[in-house]
């Protein structure tokens, strides 16, 4: 009896990846189709049963360690490495059956507004979505009231048709889905009237919504089970909230904190003096210092966004501009003259340029 290994081209030592490229290599060389001779046809018939035997670890064992094991070499060839073969020329191609009709629903993405004071507590929004819904005539049967799927004729209800493919190592049965009832396995001769067969239908619904405190332009909130429903009534898929906050005039956003600025009269800002502010939740008290100059923030605590993540609050931060009256009555006028002749002041004198008021506001606000 011819030894395996040299039947096969390999070396005892032989991984199981050479010994399948052997293989692959001679069963190309001497198949039948390709090689009609009498000697190629029992040198394919050794190489399989080679194969068969030098495939299967344990098998090889026996056949390395000889007749005393128990191993014989004789019998027929089990084709259990055909397999192999016909993944290599086919990719393989077993039948997975009928497939469901039924299907899971797309997401969507609806885009929300909302002023700045909604988002500093949270809100709740009706967002109205315009998206498939289950059919209510045939509650995603797809089928008209009275009448079912029936067991596809050509296919018999298996969603696949087996056609036989003449190939190098001859016929091989292979599997398609059915043309006719799409691999479903059943068709629908009287569809729903109103859905057309889909099992679902485009409507306009509106959906309560939560939208929590903290959010920010660009965050999505996602909501489970509230897309669109699948076809012949599958389960929805999810619907995606993606936020955007309106512009505010007076107050901007940054991180947690709340930033505004106030405008305060030379003769406040001199002096000092107390005011009532109306923020977004209220009016809050701010005191002015004697000596208070431009570009000086102001903060209050705990007056800003709720935290999306975490506890607590951010912070008011108030930037502080200093205004000069660019029109005096003679009086007033008079009075400067007399303050400013009190004051003794040095005559205006040349220094460092320095920035303006909106740069050293916005420095102040992001190392604050």
């Amino acid at each position: 009896m011819a030894d395996h290994y040299e039947v096969l081209g390999v070396g005892r030592e032989a991984t199981t990846d050479e010994i399948k490229k052997a293989y692959r290599r001679l069963a190309r060389e001497l198949h039948p189709d390709v090689n009609p001779g009498a000697d190629a046809s029992e040198r394919f018939k050794l190489v399989t049963h080679a194969y068969d035997v030098l495939s299967d670890p344990q098998q090889r064992q026996q056949y390395d360690l000889g007749p005393q094991a128990g191993f014989g070499g004789g019998g027929g060839a089990n084709f259990g490495g055909f397999g192999d073969i016909f993944e290599t020329f086919f990719g393989g191609g077993t039948s997975r059956g009928p497939r469901s009709r039924r299907e899971r629903g797309q997401d969507a993405l609806v885009r929300v507004e909302v002023d700045l004071d909604e988002i500093i507590f949270g809100t709740t929004r009706d967002v109205e979505v315009d998206t498939a819904v289950l059919c209510e005539t045939c509650n995603g049967s797809c089928c008209a009231p009275g009448t079912q799927p029936v067991t596809c004729d050509i296919c018999r209800g298996s969603g696949q048709i087996q056609r036989a493919v003449r190939s190098l190592l001859g016929n091989v049965m292979t599997s398609s889905p059915c043309g006719t009832c799409r691999g479903y396995g059943t068709v629908i001769p009287n569809p729903c009237p109103t859905c057309q067969g889909q099992g679902r239908v485009r409507a306009r619904r509106t959906i309560p919504v939560d939208i929590p405190a903290g959010v920010d332009t660009g965050l999505r909130l996602q909501l489970p089970s509230q897309g669109e429903v699948g076809p012949a009534g599958g389960p929805n898929g999810d619907l995606y909230l993606e936020i955007k906050v309106r512009h505010h005039d007076v107050f901007s956003r940054n991180g947690d904190d709340l930033l505004a600025t106030l405008e305060v009269q030379m003769t406040d800002a001199i002096l000092g003096t107390r005011t009532t502010l109306k923020t977004l939740d209220g009016e809050v008290a701010v005191e002015i210092k004697p000596g208070t100059q431009s570009a000086e923030v102001i903060t209050i605590k705990d007056r800003g966004v709720t935290r999306l993540r975490g506890n607590g609050r951010g912070d008011l931060k108030i930037g502080v501009q200093v205004t000069t009256p660019s029109k005096l009555s003679h009086k007033e006028q008079d009075l400067i003259k007399q303050f400013a002749g009190a004051r003794r002041s040095a005559p205006p004198t040349l220094t460092h340029f320095q920035q303006g008021l909106f740069q050293k506001l916005r420095d102040r606000f992001l190392n604050i």
